[in-house]
């Protein structure tokens, strides 16, 4: 049963709807004050709280120490129904548009982005998970992606992923019925997407009001109309279980030393300098930048623009700042110059000031965006919380007579590429082997695939995300002969995006269509006076949206099978009880005694936990694992093995 929360002049309104959307109960008004007992009422799980974001209620809840088990965010919820090729049918799909598809994510109140928010001349900007131009969802007359790269690792960015609807009997599938990683354009050609779809119309101006209790019953008609009603209950609950952990994340915050933080800034950049002025080692590295470019003191290194100038009148030959350009270079500037970038981006974006913000309280509080990226994974408004450098996480100490379980999943891509097309034989090479973990890329060496571990792992992500040159385009084609499925699947995928066709996740989120100036590019190269230029423009347009839908086939069913992961962790770390014995921990309540997550990133996540219950949250994230699979691909034969540590300190965990 769903209970529709909605703000009334006279306080907050609940309105009881059935699984059905129908009215299954009086409404009723309670004080705002009254909302945390209520909702502590039904603690038994019965109730699904159902809102229009799940910023704009649970933080108080969770202030009164009051924790939802279930919930329905409309707002993510309608995001995915909106553009899914599975309810391309249905008259939420086909509506004009409303307000809301017009929603953006809420910050977590009182947070530094809420506070910006508030001073937009200081609004630090959008950080996502790693950069990525994200397509909009909603509100843009044509959506547009491309790959960047993922700030973390230096690697191009996988734009996007999408699962399959058909193989695998999982959790409400239809057994069989659909390619894997595409959704049937007609049934003459199951491979590729929808007939004609291009998502809804763009929002106009008009001002509609939200409606809670009508969009439920429009989201709950559209699932019951849709080709897959069971993969998309799933989506949108771990949707919005994600919504919930989210916020748990935020209220508890990851455990954050600040005596520990300066000392790092300090050994790094010298004491904290006075407001305006360089850390000693940074102003001793800019005078030495200036004297080997015998440049004048006014030369300011922060400005490219200037140094590049500066670097050209000095002939070092440097086209740009990037690093890999100034390592091929010989010159006295350039070991300065390395030195300084490193240390500049440490000071600017996890020096003082960011402690000051994000951490004042021994907490940093994480502003997840979920399924802020167009492939259903995460964002963040601001921290940094995708690029702590190792030695900040040194911080990340936990609190005492607590201790952190820190776990990822080993290839997880590669792993859901085997289950999504059902490859036996790669799945095979990635299963665990006489109770031990196996490594992906090794068990493709041994079967015979590829000659080394690198060759395997190149040619894996090159297949993923469309590698044409270099070792993975050698080694491509052997991969294709040993996992002639999972390859097969990546390929029809890149064929359907270069044809402007979209593609759909395991559990049914779709990818955007390209955008009017994409069909213009791709029209004009068959212009009778089109040139060379036009063609090959258009063939290039063509190749990087195919490499932006082959990958959504991988990532987004990644994400999907993490949120499962972070979904069944979070019910089972509850399920674990309080934890009597040892001190409370610093996070208030309701978890101050109780293991709790403090951190997600994509495959992994950190859980906060009293010392004496670590092994058996251990073993209870592993068993999570085990069922994300499980709910996504049913008894298929593949595993997600875990890496899991148990450590007091962060930066200990990642080596």
């Amino acid at each position: 049963m769903h209970t529709v929360v909605t703000g009334e002049s006279s306080g907050v309104g609940l309105r009881p709807v059935s699984d059905a959307g129908a009215p299954d109960g009086p409404a009723h008004v309670v004080e705002e004050a009254a909302l945390p007992l209520e909702v502590a009422s039904t603690a038994d799980g019965s109730v699904r709280w159902t809102w229009d974001d799940t910023n704009n209620w649970y933080p108080s809840l969770l202030a009164a120490g009051v924790r939802v088990d279930r919930s329905h965010d409309l707002r993510l919820a309608h995001a995915i129904l909106r553009t899914s090729a599975l309810t391309r049918r249905t008259a939420l799909a086909e509506a004009g548009p409303t307000a809301w598809d017009r929603l953006v994510p809420t910050p977590p109140p009182g947070g530094p982005t809420a506070v910006a928010l508030s001073r937009p001349e200081r609004y630090p900007g959008a950080e996502p998970l790693f950069e990525l131009d994200v397509v909009p969802r909603r509100g843009s007359a044509g959506p547009s992606a491309r790959a960047g790269l993922d700030a973390s690792t230096d690697r191009p960015v996988r734009p996007g992923s999408s699962g399959s609807p058909g193989g695998g009997a999982g959790t409400g599938d239809r057994a069989g019925a659909d390619a894997p990683g595409l959704v049937p354009q007609t049934p003459a050609d199951p491979l590729t997407g929808p007939t004609g779809f291009d998502g809804p119309a763009s929002p106009d101006a008009s001002s509609d009001p939200l409606d809670p209790v009508t969009e439920l019953v429009s989201q709950l008609t559209a699932v019951k109309d849709s080709t897959d009603p069971g993969r998309l209950r799933l989506l949108l609950a771990a949707e919005s279980a994600g919504a919930l952990a989210a916020a748990e994340m935020h209220h508890a915050g990851l455990p954050w030393r600040g005596d520990i933080h300066d000392q790092v800034l300090t050994e790094a950049l010298g004491p904290r300098p006075r407001p305006g002025a360089r850390p000693a080692k940074l102003e001793a590295l800019a005078e030495r930048i200036r004297s080997a470019l015998d440049a004048p003191p006014s030369l300011n290194p922060d400005s490219h623009v200037d140094l590049l100038r500066a670097m050209e009148y000095a002939g070092v030959g440097a086209r740009s700042l990037r690093k890999w350009e100034l390592e091929k270079l010989d010159h006295p500037v350039i070991a300065p110059l390395l030195e300084y970038k490193s240390l500049y981006r440490l000071y600017t974006a996890n020096g003082w000031n960011w402690l000051d913000t994000w951490a004042p309280d021994g907490r940093f509080r994480m502003e997840y965006v979920v399924g802020g990226v167009v492939t259903g994974r995460w964002a963040s408004t601001g921290g940094g919380a995708l690029q702590l450098p190792h030695s900040v996480r040194r911080a990340v100490v936990a609190d005492p007579g607590w201790t952190f379980v820190v776990a990822d999943a080993a290839q997880l891509e590669p792993r859901v590429l085997a289950a999504l097309a059902r490859d036996e034989r790669m799945a095979a090479a990635g299963r665990s082997k006489d109770g031990e973990n196996t490594d992906m890329y090794a068990g493709i060496v041994a079967a015979g695939a590829v000659d080394t571990r690198e060759h395997a792992k190149v040619g894996m992500l090159g297949a993923m995300y469309g590698g044409t040159t270099g070792v993975s385009a050698q080694v491509l084609p052997r991969l294709a002969r040993a996992f002639p499925q999972a390859i097969d699947l990546v390929e029809r995928a890149a064929r359907a995006g270069e044809r402007g066709e979209v593609v759909t996740t395991r559990l049914g989120r779709s990818s955007p269509p390209p955008d009017a100036s994409w069909a213009t590019v791709q029209a004009s190269a068959f212009d009778e006076d089109a040139g060379a230029d036009a063609q090959s423009r258009a063939r290039s347009q063509t190749r990087s949206w195919g490499r932006f839908t082959r990958n959504f086939v991988v990532q987004g069913t990644a994400a999907e099978w993490a949120l499962c992961w972070i979904a069944s962790i979070r019910r089972r770390l509850w399920a674990l009880g309080v934890v009597g014995e040892g001190p409370a921990g610093l996070a208030p309540a309701p978890f101050d005694r109780r293991p709790h997550l403090v951190f997600f990133l994509h495959d992994e996540i950190v859980v906060h936990a009293p010392a004496s219950v670590a092994d058996q949250v251990a073993h209870e994230v592993r068993d999570a694992a085990d069922e994300a699979g499980r709910l996504l691909f049913g008894d298929f034969p593949v595993d997600f093995p875990l890496s899991v540590a148990v450590t007091e300190s962060y930066a200990e965990a990642k080596g």
